[in-house]
């Protein structure tokens, strides 16, 4: 057999911070006179969330910051973070960082120039003639274009790895107004970052990847994402968002089968972005899945909130510390801005 452009080795990383959901909302309503009120409390605390990493300390923290403020948040936890999924991704694939010759970054939760790639080359000692991409602005979806990217760098440089790097700091987001859309934000969003290494290899390399696909529905595109007030990132959340995703979702995903010749029932592993409880809920309620399909995403949420691109990797993570048997399907599934649906096949 052909070698396969496949997933060579997953890493992923959290802020040492880890707060529960009480403690999030109980120092939010410290700060926050609005956020006292019991609806918003119910937001926080009906989330199905448990836990979340955030880059901040709880003794010290304040809504005041300012955007220069949050800014430095960013950038020193996005490199940190960055850098300790990458080394946790080539330990686990057995690759060394001179092995690597493209890197992609991806985030959406903030901004640097030179790009978090050329942050990674700097501190990890890669290549410096390691090829690179950063792509900034794709929001949950992120992960899976960078993954495009990086398989569409092997499948055209068989010999060659390419290593996929998402971070995000969403408490460098941190916004308060009067309005449930930052609410939300505020009670779901969660700091993280995942790599992975993709490579040419044989079948004990990890899932190779089949074919990507993916849905824009333009006439979404103003409800969901970043605005950008007084130099600070406030986070566009339409409410419309949790009741269209799962039948956007159930159209990306019955094209891709189709096109694949394959059937929902043929997939054994739904790799699927744990957006929210009720995003989550609409994708299980529009293609018919239970919830023992649905157990990493849920896992994945109650640990971790929604900490935008880097999560479907967390879920792939999951699924692969399942031990998918030879011969599985998996679909993996994200959602961004645009309004986006991604998905990749992926077989085992």
């Amino acid at each position: 057999m052909d070698a396969q452009v496949r997933i060579a080795g997953i890493g992923t990383a959290n802020p040492r911070q880890r707060y529960s959901q009480r403690e999030i909302y109980d120092l939010s309503r410290r700060f926050v006179p609005i956020y006292r009120n019991p609806r918003i409390e119910q937001i926080f605390m009906n989330s199905d969330i448990e836990y979340r990493h955030l880059a901040f300390d709880a003794a010290t923290f304040t809504v005041g910051e300012s955007a220069d403020e949050l800014h430095a948040r960013f950038e020193e936890n996005a490199v940190a973070l960055g850098r300790e999924a990458a080394v946790r991704c080539l330990e686990n694939a057995g690759c060394g960082v001179g092995e690597v010759d493209s890197i992609v970054a991806v985030t959406c939760t903030g901004y640097v120039c030179p790009g978090l790639s050329a942050m990674l080359i700097r501190d990890l000692g890669f290549r410096t003639n390691v090829q690179r991409a950063d792509l900034v602005g794709m929001g949950c979806a992120g992960a899976l274009p960078g993954l495009q990217r990086a398989y569409d760098y092997v499948a055209s440089h068989p010999q060659r790895k390419a290593l996929l790097v998402t971070v995000e700091i969403c408490s460098a987001c941190y916004y308060v107004d009067d309005s449930l859309e930052t609410v939300v934000g505020n009670a779901i969003c969660g700091d993280g970052a995942a790599a992975v290494l993709v490579s040419a290899g044989d079948g004990d390399a990890g899932p190779a990847i089949a074919g990507f696909d993916t849905l824009l529905e333009p006439s979404f595109i103003d409800t969901v994402g970043f605005q950008t007030r007084e130099g600070k990132l406030r986070i566009v959340l339409a409410k419309d968002i949790r009741d269209s995703a799962g039948a956007l979702v159930r159209r990306l995903v019955d094209g891709l089968l189709e096109r694949e010749g394959l059937r929902r029932g043929d997939i054994d592993h739904w790799v699927i972005h744990s957006g929210g409880r009720k995003v989550i809920d609409g994708i299980r309620d529009e293609l018919g899945l239970t919830e023992v399909q649905l157990r990493h995403s849920r896992c994945v949420l109650k640990n971790f909130g929604n900490m935008s691109s880097p999560t479907v990797l967390f879920v792939l993570g999951e699924t692969m510390r399942s031990v998918p048997a030879t011969g599985d399907v998996g679909l993996m599934v994200a959602m961004g801005p645009g309004l986006a649906v991604e998905g990749a096949l992926l077989r085992w």
